[in-house]
Protein backbone atom coordinates (compact mmCIF):
# COMPACT_ATOMS: atom_id res chain seq x y z
CA UNK A 1 0.00 0.00 0.00
CA UNK A 2 1.54 3.57 -0.92
CA UNK A 3 0.17 6.72 0.19
CA UNK A 4 0.35 9.87 -1.64
CA UNK A 5 -0.49 13.37 -1.02
CA UNK A 6 -1.70 16.06 -3.56
CA UNK A 7 -2.22 19.32 -2.99
CA UNK A 8 -5.16 21.11 -3.89
CA UNK A 9 -4.89 24.76 -4.07
CA UNK A 10 -7.33 27.04 -4.29
CA UNK A 11 -7.25 29.77 -7.74
CA UNK A 12 -5.13 32.69 -7.10
CA UNK A 13 -6.94 35.48 -6.37
CA UNK A 14 -7.54 37.87 -9.59
CA UNK A 15 -4.86 40.74 -9.75
CA UNK A 16 -4.20 43.89 -7.45
CA UNK A 17 -5.45 45.62 -10.58
CA UNK A 18 -9.31 44.49 -9.99
CA UNK A 19 -9.38 45.61 -6.49
CA UNK A 20 -13.14 46.47 -6.68
CA UNK A 21 -15.88 46.00 -8.90
CA UNK A 22 -15.96 49.26 -10.01
CA UNK A 23 -11.99 49.30 -11.00
CA UNK A 24 -11.25 51.58 -8.39
CA UNK A 25 -9.17 51.53 -4.84
CA UNK A 26 -11.50 54.37 -3.04
CA UNK A 27 -13.70 52.59 -0.74
CA UNK A 28 -15.99 56.03 -0.52
CA UNK A 29 -17.79 56.19 -3.84
CA UNK A 30 -19.16 52.55 -3.18
CA UNK A 31 -22.90 52.89 -2.65
CA UNK A 32 -25.03 50.38 -1.35
CA UNK A 33 -29.33 50.68 -0.57
CA UNK A 34 -28.34 49.16 3.23
CA UNK A 35 -31.70 46.24 3.19
CA UNK A 36 -31.06 44.25 0.53
CA UNK A 37 -28.99 41.22 1.62
CA UNK A 38 -27.21 39.48 -0.87
CA UNK A 39 -25.54 36.02 -1.15
CA UNK A 40 -23.54 35.08 -3.79
CA UNK A 41 -20.15 33.25 -3.47
CA UNK A 42 -17.30 34.15 -6.38
CA UNK A 43 -17.37 31.45 -8.65
CA UNK A 44 -14.07 29.50 -9.91
CA UNK A 45 -13.74 26.76 -12.40
CA UNK A 46 -12.73 23.97 -10.97
CA UNK A 47 -10.12 22.54 -13.22
CA UNK A 48 -9.44 18.74 -13.58
CA UNK A 49 -5.99 19.32 -12.99
CA UNK A 50 -5.49 21.52 -10.01
CA UNK A 51 -1.85 22.25 -11.01
CA UNK A 52 -1.24 24.58 -13.53
CA UNK A 53 2.22 25.05 -13.85
CA UNK A 54 3.78 21.31 -14.13
CA UNK A 55 6.86 22.47 -13.21
CA UNK A 56 5.75 24.22 -9.60
CA UNK A 57 5.05 20.52 -8.76
CA UNK A 58 7.31 18.32 -6.68
CA UNK A 59 6.71 14.99 -5.56
CA UNK A 60 8.41 12.81 -3.00
CA UNK A 61 8.34 9.70 -0.49
CA UNK A 62 8.26 10.80 3.12
CA UNK A 63 8.02 7.48 5.10
CA UNK A 64 6.21 4.19 5.24
CA UNK A 65 2.68 3.93 5.85
CA UNK A 66 2.93 1.91 9.42
CA UNK A 67 5.52 4.49 10.35
CA UNK A 68 2.12 6.42 11.67
CA UNK A 69 -0.09 5.18 14.43
CA UNK A 70 -3.76 6.65 14.97
CA UNK A 71 -3.62 9.80 16.66
CA UNK A 72 0.40 10.98 15.52
CA UNK A 73 1.73 13.52 13.37
CA UNK A 74 4.74 13.64 11.43
CA UNK A 75 6.49 16.95 10.04
CA UNK A 76 7.82 15.40 6.27
CA UNK A 77 10.59 16.83 3.90
CA UNK A 78 9.50 17.28 0.54
CA UNK A 79 12.58 19.12 -0.38
CA UNK A 80 11.58 22.39 -0.81
CA UNK A 81 8.89 22.71 1.95
CA UNK A 82 7.26 20.66 4.63
CA UNK A 83 4.08 19.34 5.01
CA UNK A 84 2.14 18.12 8.03
CA UNK A 85 1.15 13.88 7.69
CA UNK A 86 -1.54 12.76 10.34
CA UNK A 87 -3.23 10.04 10.76
CA UNK A 88 -6.84 9.72 12.82
CA UNK A 89 -9.24 6.91 13.12
CA UNK A 90 -7.13 5.04 10.55
CA UNK A 91 -7.16 7.84 7.70
CA UNK A 92 -4.85 9.89 6.82
CA UNK A 93 -4.63 13.27 6.59
CA UNK A 94 -1.91 16.58 5.30
CA UNK A 95 -1.79 19.88 5.26
CA UNK A 96 0.29 22.77 5.83
CA UNK A 97 2.63 22.25 8.77
CA UNK A 98 3.37 25.83 9.69
CA UNK A 99 0.81 28.11 12.15
CA UNK A 100 -0.12 30.87 9.77
CA UNK A 101 -0.34 33.29 13.11
CA UNK A 102 3.46 32.77 14.13
CA UNK A 103 4.52 30.26 12.16
CA UNK A 104 4.61 27.66 15.38
CA UNK A 105 5.57 23.98 14.19
CA UNK A 106 2.21 22.52 14.26
CA UNK A 107 3.61 18.76 14.39
CA UNK A 108 4.36 20.07 18.47
CA UNK A 109 1.21 20.62 19.27
CA UNK A 110 -1.94 19.08 20.09
CA UNK A 111 -4.08 16.60 17.58
CA UNK A 112 -7.77 15.48 19.13
CA UNK A 113 -10.93 14.88 17.26
CA UNK A 114 -10.44 16.02 13.89
CA UNK A 115 -8.17 19.06 14.72
CA UNK A 116 -5.00 20.16 15.66
CA UNK A 117 -4.42 23.23 17.92
CA UNK A 118 -1.40 25.28 17.75
CA UNK A 119 1.13 24.93 20.53
CA UNK A 120 2.41 28.18 21.09
CA UNK A 121 -0.93 30.20 21.02
CA UNK A 122 -3.76 27.86 20.75
CA UNK A 123 -4.99 28.29 16.79
CA UNK A 124 -7.18 25.56 15.66
CA UNK A 125 -7.33 23.85 12.22
CA UNK A 126 -9.92 21.47 10.90
CA UNK A 127 -7.62 18.15 9.81
CA UNK A 128 -9.82 17.42 6.62
CA UNK A 129 -10.58 20.65 5.09
CA UNK A 130 -7.20 22.76 6.53
CA UNK A 131 -9.73 25.59 7.70
CA UNK A 132 -9.29 27.56 10.91
CA UNK A 133 -11.79 27.04 13.78
CA UNK A 134 -10.02 28.64 16.73
CA UNK A 135 -8.04 31.36 16.78
CA UNK A 136 -5.59 33.87 16.99
CA UNK A 137 -4.88 34.50 13.10
CA UNK A 138 -7.41 34.61 9.85
CA UNK A 139 -5.44 32.30 7.83
CA UNK A 140 -6.37 28.41 7.19
CA UNK A 141 -3.69 25.77 5.93
CA UNK A 142 -3.76 24.78 2.14
CA UNK A 143 -4.92 21.27 2.71
CA UNK A 144 -3.28 18.12 0.76
CA UNK A 145 -5.08 14.60 -1.40
CA UNK A 146 -3.89 11.71 0.41
CA UNK A 147 -3.85 8.41 -2.00
CA UNK A 148 -2.21 5.48 -0.45
CA UNK A 149 0.02 3.12 -2.75
CA UNK A 150 2.52 0.22 -1.69
CA UNK A 151 3.03 0.87 2.11
CA UNK A 152 4.59 4.21 1.11
CA UNK A 153 3.91 7.40 1.44
CA UNK A 154 4.23 10.36 -1.24
CA UNK A 155 3.63 13.60 -1.17
CA UNK A 156 2.64 15.25 -4.84
CA UNK A 157 2.74 19.77 -3.90
CA UNK A 158 2.62 23.09 -5.28
CA UNK A 159 5.65 24.47 -4.57
CA UNK A 160 4.40 27.77 -3.87
CA UNK A 161 1.78 26.02 -1.42
CA UNK A 162 4.50 24.61 0.69
CA UNK A 163 6.28 27.93 0.53
CA UNK A 164 3.22 30.35 1.74
CA UNK A 165 1.84 27.60 4.55
CA UNK A 166 -1.27 29.42 4.03
CA UNK A 167 -4.62 30.05 2.80
CA UNK A 168 -7.56 32.77 3.09
CA UNK A 169 -10.73 31.56 2.86
CA UNK A 170 -12.83 32.11 -0.86
CA UNK A 171 -14.88 34.92 -0.11
CA UNK A 172 -18.12 36.72 -1.85
CA UNK A 173 -18.15 40.22 -3.01
CA UNK A 174 -20.06 43.18 -2.94
CA UNK A 175 -22.40 43.28 -5.87
CA UNK A 176 -24.72 45.95 -7.65
CA UNK A 177 -22.98 48.80 -6.65
CA UNK A 178 -24.29 51.36 -8.83
CA UNK A 179 -27.51 52.88 -7.50
CA UNK A 180 -26.55 52.68 -3.67
CA UNK A 181 -26.28 55.45 -1.19
CA UNK A 182 -23.19 56.30 0.23
CA UNK A 183 -24.81 57.24 3.73
CA UNK A 184 -26.46 53.32 4.15
CA UNK A 185 -24.95 50.25 4.45
CA UNK A 186 -26.23 46.77 5.36
CA UNK A 187 -23.39 46.04 8.10
CA UNK A 188 -21.92 48.65 9.81
CA UNK A 189 -18.71 47.67 12.19
CA UNK A 190 -17.68 50.01 14.68
CA UNK A 191 -14.31 49.58 15.40
CA UNK A 192 -11.36 47.63 13.47
CA UNK A 193 -9.50 45.68 15.79
CA UNK A 194 -9.59 41.50 15.59
CA UNK A 195 -13.49 41.62 16.28
CA UNK A 196 -14.23 43.96 13.59
CA UNK A 197 -12.12 42.32 10.80
CA UNK A 198 -12.88 39.10 11.93
CA UNK A 199 -16.75 39.76 11.35
CA UNK A 200 -16.17 41.51 8.29
CA UNK A 201 -14.20 38.81 7.00
CA UNK A 202 -16.56 35.74 8.09
CA UNK A 203 -19.42 37.56 6.54
CA UNK A 204 -17.52 37.67 3.19
CA UNK A 205 -16.55 33.67 3.64
CA UNK A 206 -20.39 32.73 4.21
CA UNK A 207 -21.47 34.70 1.16
CA UNK A 208 -22.70 37.93 1.97
CA UNK A 209 -22.47 40.32 -0.44
CA UNK A 210 -24.12 43.22 0.37
CA UNK A 211 -21.76 46.87 1.82
CA UNK A 212 -20.21 46.22 4.74
CA UNK A 213 -18.18 49.26 6.43
CA UNK A 214 -15.92 49.35 9.19
CA UNK A 215 -15.24 52.89 10.67
CA UNK A 216 -12.16 53.24 13.43
CA UNK A 217 -10.39 56.58 15.49
CA UNK A 218 -7.04 55.19 14.12
CA UNK A 219 -5.47 56.48 11.04
CA UNK A 220 -4.08 52.95 9.89
CA UNK A 221 -6.14 49.58 8.73
CA UNK A 222 -6.46 46.68 11.19
CA UNK A 223 -3.34 45.79 12.41
CA UNK A 224 -1.41 43.29 15.44
CA UNK A 225 -2.19 45.14 17.91
CA UNK A 226 -0.52 42.99 20.85
CA UNK A 227 2.85 44.00 19.02
CA UNK A 228 2.76 46.92 19.91
CA UNK A 229 4.13 46.15 23.47
CA UNK A 230 5.77 42.92 22.34
CA UNK A 231 7.32 44.41 19.27
CA UNK A 232 7.50 48.12 20.03
CA UNK A 233 9.66 49.30 16.86
CA UNK A 234 7.74 47.69 14.24
CA UNK A 235 6.07 49.80 11.41
CA UNK A 236 2.45 49.89 10.56
CA UNK A 237 2.22 48.16 7.63
CA UNK A 238 4.98 45.33 8.94
CA UNK A 239 1.97 44.33 11.40
CA UNK A 240 -0.70 45.19 9.37
CA UNK A 241 -3.10 42.07 9.72
CA UNK A 242 -4.44 42.64 5.82
CA UNK A 243 -2.69 44.70 3.43
CA UNK A 244 -4.83 46.83 1.29
CA UNK A 245 -5.49 45.27 -1.36
CA UNK A 246 -7.35 42.45 0.52
CA UNK A 247 -10.10 44.96 1.71
CA UNK A 248 -10.06 46.65 -2.07
CA UNK A 249 -10.36 43.37 -3.41
CA UNK A 250 -13.34 41.82 -1.15
CA UNK A 251 -15.20 45.25 -0.70
CA UNK A 252 -14.52 45.73 2.89
CA UNK A 253 -14.62 49.47 3.16
CA UNK A 254 -12.44 51.00 5.93
CA UNK A 255 -13.66 54.34 7.37
CA UNK A 256 -10.19 55.65 9.27
CA UNK A 257 -10.23 58.17 11.91
CA UNK A 258 -13.88 58.72 11.84
CA UNK A 259 -15.61 58.44 15.43
CA UNK A 260 -18.94 57.50 16.79
CA UNK A 261 -19.99 60.11 18.62
CA UNK A 262 -23.93 58.55 19.25
CA UNK A 263 -26.00 55.15 17.59
CA UNK A 264 -29.92 55.95 17.46
CA UNK A 265 -30.69 52.24 17.62
CA UNK A 266 -34.39 53.24 16.80
CA UNK A 267 -33.93 54.83 13.49
CA UNK A 268 -30.79 52.54 12.92
CA UNK A 269 -28.61 55.34 12.54
CA UNK A 270 -24.96 56.07 13.81
CA UNK A 271 -23.59 59.41 14.18
CA UNK A 272 -20.50 60.64 13.90
CA UNK A 273 -18.47 63.14 15.35
CA UNK A 274 -18.07 65.19 12.46
CA UNK A 275 -22.05 65.23 11.79
CA UNK A 276 -21.81 62.70 9.17
CA UNK A 277 -24.77 59.81 9.64
CA UNK A 278 -25.17 56.53 8.72
CA UNK A 279 -27.73 54.11 8.53
CA UNK A 280 -27.03 50.66 8.72
CA UNK A 281 -29.09 47.39 8.74
CA UNK A 282 -27.13 45.17 11.02
CA UNK A 283 -24.58 46.65 13.75
CA UNK A 284 -22.04 45.14 15.31
CA UNK A 285 -19.75 47.39 18.11
CA UNK A 286 -16.35 46.35 18.69
CA UNK A 287 -14.58 49.63 20.09
CA UNK A 288 -12.40 48.03 22.19
CA UNK A 289 -11.45 50.24 25.51
CA UNK A 290 -9.78 53.20 26.04
CA UNK A 291 -6.37 53.25 28.53
CA UNK A 292 -6.84 54.99 31.56
CA UNK A 293 -5.05 57.84 32.63
CA UNK A 294 -2.68 59.30 35.69
CA UNK A 295 -4.70 61.70 38.05
CA UNK A 296 -1.91 63.44 39.76
CA UNK A 297 -0.17 66.81 38.74
CA UNK A 298 2.14 66.75 35.76
CA UNK A 299 0.37 64.10 33.83
CA UNK A 300 0.08 66.33 30.63
CA UNK A 301 3.70 66.39 30.19
CA UNK A 302 5.62 65.75 27.11
CA UNK A 303 6.91 62.22 27.06
CA UNK A 304 4.19 60.79 29.23
CA UNK A 305 2.84 58.32 27.10
CA UNK A 306 -0.17 55.83 26.94
CA UNK A 307 0.28 53.11 24.31
CA UNK A 308 -2.47 53.35 21.83
CA UNK A 309 -1.04 53.66 18.20
CA UNK A 310 2.46 52.34 16.38
CA UNK A 311 3.32 55.73 16.59
CA UNK A 312 2.92 56.20 20.36
CA UNK A 313 5.00 52.61 20.49
CA UNK A 314 8.02 53.81 17.50
CA UNK A 315 8.27 56.80 19.45
CA UNK A 316 8.74 55.54 22.57
CA UNK A 317 11.17 53.64 21.92
CA UNK A 318 13.52 56.34 20.13
CA UNK A 319 13.00 58.72 23.04
CA UNK A 320 14.24 55.50 25.64
CA UNK A 321 17.05 54.71 24.07
CA UNK A 322 19.99 55.43 26.32
CA UNK A 323 17.16 57.45 28.50
CA UNK A 324 15.86 56.71 32.26
CA UNK A 325 12.56 55.00 31.87
CA UNK A 326 9.67 55.36 34.47
CA UNK A 327 6.89 52.70 33.67
CA UNK A 328 3.36 53.20 36.16
CA UNK A 329 1.79 49.33 36.19
CA UNK A 330 2.96 46.16 36.19
CA UNK A 331 0.04 45.04 33.79
CA UNK A 332 0.68 42.88 30.60
CA UNK A 333 1.47 46.61 28.90
CA UNK A 334 3.84 47.61 31.60
CA UNK A 335 5.66 44.43 31.90
CA UNK A 336 6.17 43.54 28.10
CA UNK A 337 6.90 47.48 27.74
CA UNK A 338 9.59 46.84 30.35
CA UNK A 339 11.40 43.57 28.93
CA UNK A 340 11.27 45.79 25.70
CA UNK A 341 13.16 48.91 26.65
CA UNK A 342 15.73 46.75 28.95
CA UNK A 343 18.32 46.72 26.42
CA UNK A 344 18.03 49.66 25.22
CA UNK A 345 17.10 52.09 28.08
CA UNK A 346 20.04 53.48 30.32
CA UNK A 347 17.80 52.79 32.92
CA UNK A 348 13.71 50.75 33.42
CA UNK A 349 11.93 51.14 36.65
CA UNK A 350 8.45 49.87 37.37
CA UNK A 351 5.81 51.32 39.84
CA UNK A 352 3.27 48.78 40.99
CA UNK A 353 0.60 49.08 43.68
CA UNK A 354 1.08 45.59 44.62
CA UNK A 355 3.54 43.82 46.09
CA UNK A 356 3.92 41.45 43.16
CA UNK A 357 3.79 42.20 39.36
CA UNK A 358 0.38 39.51 38.09
CA UNK A 359 -0.74 38.34 41.25
CA UNK A 360 -4.98 38.67 40.79
CA UNK A 361 -3.66 36.77 36.84
CA UNK A 362 -1.33 34.39 37.64
CA UNK A 363 -0.39 34.23 41.86
CA UNK A 364 2.15 34.90 44.67
CA UNK A 365 4.57 32.16 43.38
CA UNK A 366 4.23 32.59 39.36
CA UNK A 367 4.45 36.49 40.22
CA UNK A 368 7.76 36.75 42.20
CA UNK A 369 9.35 33.91 39.18
CA UNK A 370 8.50 36.58 36.65
CA UNK A 371 9.83 39.76 38.90
CA UNK A 372 13.23 38.21 39.58
CA UNK A 373 13.67 37.40 35.51
CA UNK A 374 12.86 41.09 35.72
CA UNK A 375 15.42 42.19 38.10
CA UNK A 376 18.66 39.74 36.63
CA UNK A 377 17.86 42.17 33.19
CA UNK A 378 18.35 45.27 35.06
CA UNK A 379 14.71 45.92 36.00
CA UNK A 380 14.33 48.18 39.19
CA UNK A 381 10.87 47.75 40.81
CA UNK A 382 9.14 50.28 43.21
CA UNK A 383 6.47 47.92 45.05
CA UNK A 384 3.34 49.02 46.94
CA UNK A 385 3.35 52.95 45.90
CA UNK A 386 1.81 55.24 43.44
CA UNK A 387 2.86 57.85 41.85
CA UNK A 388 2.58 61.27 43.43
CA UNK A 389 3.35 63.98 41.08
CA UNK A 390 5.22 64.47 37.55
CA UNK A 391 7.79 66.85 37.65
CA UNK A 392 9.62 68.67 34.25
CA UNK A 393 11.90 70.89 32.83
CA UNK A 394 11.41 73.28 30.37
CA UNK A 395 8.08 71.53 29.55
CA UNK A 396 9.43 68.12 29.49
CA UNK A 397 9.39 65.77 32.16
CA UNK A 398 12.06 65.28 34.28
CA UNK A 399 11.34 63.16 37.56
CA UNK A 400 8.52 60.92 38.85
CA UNK A 401 7.76 61.36 42.68
CA UNK A 402 6.44 58.68 44.50
CA UNK A 403 4.27 58.44 47.23
CA UNK A 404 7.22 56.44 49.41
CA UNK A 405 8.78 59.84 48.84
CA UNK A 406 11.33 58.15 46.58
CA UNK A 407 11.96 60.49 43.21
CA UNK A 408 13.30 58.72 40.35
CA UNK A 409 14.93 59.87 37.45
CA UNK A 410 13.32 59.97 34.12
CA UNK A 411 13.29 60.91 30.44
CA UNK A 412 9.94 58.94 29.64
CA UNK A 413 7.01 57.69 31.31
CA UNK A 414 5.07 54.81 29.97
CA UNK A 415 1.35 54.64 31.82
CA UNK A 416 -0.29 50.90 32.07
CA UNK A 417 -2.46 50.97 34.72
CA UNK A 418 -5.11 49.26 33.14
CA UNK A 419 -8.16 50.53 31.20
CA UNK A 420 -12.24 51.13 30.71
CA UNK A 421 -14.05 49.91 27.98
CA UNK A 422 -14.96 52.28 24.94
CA UNK A 423 -18.96 52.41 25.36
CA UNK A 424 -19.04 56.08 26.62
CA UNK A 425 -21.06 57.26 23.31
CA UNK A 426 -23.71 54.65 24.02
CA UNK A 427 -24.69 55.70 27.31
CA UNK A 428 -28.45 57.25 26.32
CA UNK A 429 -28.71 54.63 23.31
CA UNK A 430 -30.50 52.13 25.37
CA UNK A 431 -28.08 49.42 24.84
CA UNK A 432 -27.92 47.24 28.13
CA UNK A 433 -24.71 48.72 29.64
CA UNK A 434 -23.37 47.27 33.18
CA UNK A 435 -22.37 49.19 36.12
CA UNK A 436 -18.32 48.96 34.51
CA UNK A 437 -19.70 50.32 31.06
CA UNK A 438 -19.38 46.68 29.47
CA UNK A 439 -21.91 46.10 27.00
CA UNK A 440 -24.06 42.79 28.03
CA UNK A 441 -24.30 40.32 24.94
CA UNK A 442 -25.74 36.56 25.18
CA UNK A 443 -23.92 33.64 23.90
CA UNK A 444 -24.76 34.81 20.54
CA UNK A 445 -23.25 38.11 20.80
CA UNK A 446 -26.40 39.72 20.37
CA UNK A 447 -27.10 42.84 22.81
CA UNK A 448 -30.77 43.62 24.16
CA UNK A 449 -31.18 45.39 20.67
CA UNK A 450 -32.40 43.34 17.95
CA UNK A 451 -29.99 44.14 15.25
CA UNK A 452 -26.99 45.28 17.45
CA UNK A 453 -24.25 43.09 18.33
CA UNK A 454 -21.13 43.50 20.16
CA UNK A 455 -17.63 41.88 20.12
CA UNK A 456 -14.38 41.85 22.37
CA UNK A 457 -12.66 43.92 25.05
CA UNK A 458 -16.05 45.83 25.56
CA UNK A 459 -18.45 43.17 26.25
CA UNK A 460 -19.22 41.06 29.16
CA UNK A 461 -20.89 37.75 28.01
CA UNK A 462 -21.70 33.94 29.18
CA UNK A 463 -18.53 31.88 29.54
CA UNK A 464 -19.66 28.26 28.79
CA UNK A 465 -16.12 27.00 31.09
CA UNK A 466 -17.81 28.77 33.86
CA UNK A 467 -21.13 27.74 34.08
CA UNK A 468 -22.24 30.53 31.79
CA UNK A 469 -20.76 33.21 34.13
CA UNK A 470 -20.94 36.84 32.39
CA UNK A 471 -17.39 37.54 31.94
CA UNK A 472 -15.12 40.21 30.65
CA UNK A 473 -12.33 38.53 28.66
CA UNK A 474 -10.18 41.38 27.23
CA UNK A 475 -7.99 38.87 25.05
CA UNK A 476 -6.77 39.07 21.46
CA UNK A 477 -7.96 35.49 20.58
CA UNK A 478 -11.44 35.99 22.25
CA UNK A 479 -12.05 39.15 20.20
CA UNK A 480 -11.50 37.21 17.48
CA UNK A 481 -13.68 34.26 18.39
CA UNK A 482 -16.45 37.15 19.53
CA UNK A 483 -16.27 38.64 15.40
CA UNK A 484 -17.16 35.18 13.87
CA UNK A 485 -19.79 34.29 16.39
CA UNK A 486 -21.59 37.39 15.71
CA UNK A 487 -20.81 37.35 11.96
CA UNK A 488 -22.86 34.18 11.68
CA UNK A 489 -25.71 35.38 13.73
CA UNK A 490 -26.23 38.77 11.55
CA UNK A 491 -26.60 35.86 8.79
CA UNK A 492 -29.29 33.84 11.79
CA UNK A 493 -27.31 31.01 12.08
CA UNK A 494 -27.91 30.64 15.59
CA UNK A 495 -24.43 29.85 16.34
CA UNK A 496 -23.44 29.81 20.19
CA UNK A 497 -19.71 30.83 21.48
CA UNK A 498 -17.82 28.27 23.33
CA UNK A 499 -14.59 28.75 23.02
CA UNK A 500 -12.01 28.20 25.85
CA UNK A 501 -10.25 31.87 26.27
CA UNK A 502 -5.89 31.80 25.49
CA UNK A 503 -3.42 34.04 25.56
CA UNK A 504 0.14 34.47 25.91
CA UNK A 505 2.76 37.22 27.02
CA UNK A 506 6.72 37.46 25.61
CA UNK A 507 8.97 39.04 28.16
CA UNK A 508 13.35 38.70 27.66
CA UNK A 509 12.47 35.59 24.87
CA UNK A 510 10.51 33.61 27.40
CA UNK A 511 6.22 33.10 27.15
CA UNK A 512 3.77 32.71 29.52
CA UNK A 513 0.78 30.83 28.00
CA UNK A 514 -2.20 30.48 29.93
CA UNK A 515 -5.60 29.10 29.08
CA UNK A 516 -8.81 29.46 30.48
CA UNK A 517 -10.65 31.74 33.04
CA UNK A 518 -8.99 32.14 36.50
CA UNK A 519 -10.72 34.98 38.12
CA UNK A 520 -11.32 34.00 41.87
CA UNK A 521 -9.04 30.77 41.69
CA UNK A 522 -8.07 29.74 45.25
CA UNK A 523 -5.39 27.88 45.30
CA UNK A 524 -2.64 27.72 42.39
CA UNK A 525 -0.67 23.72 41.84
CA UNK A 526 2.56 24.51 40.31
CA UNK A 527 4.34 21.30 38.74
CA UNK A 528 7.96 21.68 37.30
CA UNK A 529 10.74 24.50 38.84
CA UNK A 530 10.17 28.08 39.28
CA UNK A 531 13.48 28.89 39.71
CA UNK A 532 14.43 27.53 36.67
CA UNK A 533 11.54 29.41 34.69
CA UNK A 534 10.00 25.74 33.73
CA UNK A 535 6.77 25.14 35.27
CA UNK A 536 3.34 24.63 34.38
CA UNK A 537 0.77 26.38 36.85
CA UNK A 538 -2.73 25.12 37.58
CA UNK A 539 -5.25 27.42 38.90
CA UNK A 540 -8.07 26.05 40.87
CA UNK A 541 -11.70 26.77 42.47
CA UNK A 542 -13.71 24.29 44.90
CA UNK A 543 -11.31 21.63 43.61
CA UNK A 544 -11.24 22.23 39.46
CA UNK A 545 -9.20 23.22 37.29
CA UNK A 546 -10.13 26.65 36.02
CA UNK A 547 -6.89 27.52 34.46
CA UNK A 548 -3.83 26.75 33.37
CA UNK A 549 -0.31 28.90 32.72
CA UNK A 550 3.32 27.86 31.92
CA UNK A 551 6.21 28.55 30.73
CA UNK A 552 9.01 26.26 28.74
CA UNK A 553 6.55 23.54 29.10
CA UNK A 554 4.72 23.04 25.77
CA UNK A 555 2.41 21.73 24.60
CA UNK A 556 0.58 21.34 28.12
CA UNK A 557 -1.60 24.64 27.86
CA UNK A 558 -2.65 23.71 24.65
CA UNK A 559 -3.41 20.00 25.48
CA UNK A 560 -5.44 21.35 28.79
CA UNK A 561 -7.30 23.66 26.76
CA UNK A 562 -8.14 20.73 24.32
CA UNK A 563 -9.56 18.87 27.51
CA UNK A 564 -11.85 22.26 28.94
CA UNK A 565 -13.14 22.66 25.61
CA UNK A 566 -14.17 18.65 25.11
CA UNK A 567 -16.80 19.57 28.14
CA UNK A 568 -14.17 17.65 30.68
CA UNK A 569 -13.31 18.63 34.23
CA UNK A 570 -9.71 18.56 35.57
CA UNK A 571 -9.65 18.16 39.26
CA UNK A 572 -7.09 19.09 41.44
CA UNK A 573 -6.21 15.41 42.27
CA UNK A 574 -6.02 14.80 38.95
CA UNK A 575 -3.24 17.41 38.18
CA UNK A 576 -0.21 15.02 38.16
CA UNK A 577 -1.76 12.21 36.51
CA UNK A 578 -2.50 15.06 33.51
CA UNK A 579 1.36 16.45 33.65
CA UNK A 580 2.39 13.23 33.68
CA UNK A 581 0.22 11.77 30.42
CA UNK A 582 -0.07 15.04 28.31
CA UNK A 583 3.31 16.04 28.95
CA UNK A 584 5.97 13.54 29.47
CA UNK A 585 4.70 10.47 27.94
CA UNK A 586 2.57 12.34 25.07
CA UNK A 587 -0.62 9.95 25.90
CA UNK A 588 -3.97 11.67 24.50
CA UNK A 589 -6.24 9.06 25.33
CA UNK A 590 -7.55 11.04 28.34
CA UNK A 591 -9.24 13.98 26.51
CA UNK A 592 -12.19 11.01 25.26
CA UNK A 593 -15.35 11.83 26.72
CA UNK A 594 -16.57 14.26 28.88
CA UNK A 595 -17.39 14.73 32.39
CA UNK A 596 -14.44 14.28 35.09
Amino acid sequence: VEVKIEVVIPEKERSKEEMSPNGKASPLIYKVNGTARHYHLEEHPIASNPYHNPKDVVEASVCHVKDLENGQMREVDLGCGKALLIKESGEFHAMGHKCPHYGAPLVKGVLSKGRVRCPWHGACFNISTGDIEDFPGLDSLPRFQVKIEKEKVYIRASKQALQTQRRTKMMAKCISLSNYNLSSTNVLIIGAGAAGLVCAETLRQEGFSDRIVMCTMDRHLPYDRPKLSKSMDSHPEQIALRPKEFFCTYDIEVLTEMQVAAVDVKSKIAVFKDGFKMEYNKLLIATGNTPKTLSCKGKELENVFNIRTPEDASRVVKLATSKNVVIVGASFLGMEVAAYLAERAHSVSLVELEHVPFKKFFGERVGRAVMKMFENNRVKFYMQTEVSELREQEGKLKEVVLKSGKVLRADVCVVGVGAVPATGFLKQSGINIDSKGFIVVNKMMQTNIPGVFAAGDAVTFPLALRNNKKVNVPHWQMAHMHGRIAALNMLAHGTEISTVPYLWTAMFGKSIRYAGHGEGFDDVVIQGDLDELKFVAFYTKSDEVVAVASMNYDPIVSKVAEVLAAGRTIRKRDVDAVVFLSFRTGDMSWLTGKGS
